[in-house]
């Protein structure tokens, strides 16, 4: 069982950055593929980006241009880089893990882009 552990949200206006972590347990991180998805009030919880084990990287295309999606395997943690955020990114935003047909979530972090 892989943990994960996000941090880095928090309050930010139109047109700021955020740069979230998730930071994960165990010895399997580095051919883990991990993923970052977003859930706001009332919405389904959507994919926002992905990077493989291989660190091949794909977006949404609601933040492609705007969000990067990294990974440091010595550090066994993910990163989301967000600029240009915009209130339609204010979500609770979740890492996720993929590994043989498990996944693992964290607990959520909130984002909130506001003036």
């Amino acid at each position: 069982q892989v943990q994960l552990v996000e941090s880095g949200g928090g309050l930010v206006q139109p047109g700021g950055s955020l740069r979230l972590s998730c930071a994960a347990s165990g010895s399997i991180f580095s051919i883990t593929d991990m993923f970052w998805y977003r859930q706001a009030p009332g919405k389904q919880r959507d994919l926002v980006a992905g990077i493989t084990s291989l660190g091949i990287t794909n977006y949404a295309e609601s933040v492609e241009g705007r969000f990067t999606i990294s990974r440091d395997n010595a550090k066994n943690t993910a990163y989301l880089q967000m600029n240009s955020l915009k209130p339609e990114d204010t979500a609770v935003y979740y890492c996720n893990s993929y590994y043989l047909g498990v996944r693992n979530w964290g607990q959520g972090t909130q984002v909130t882009v506001s003036s």
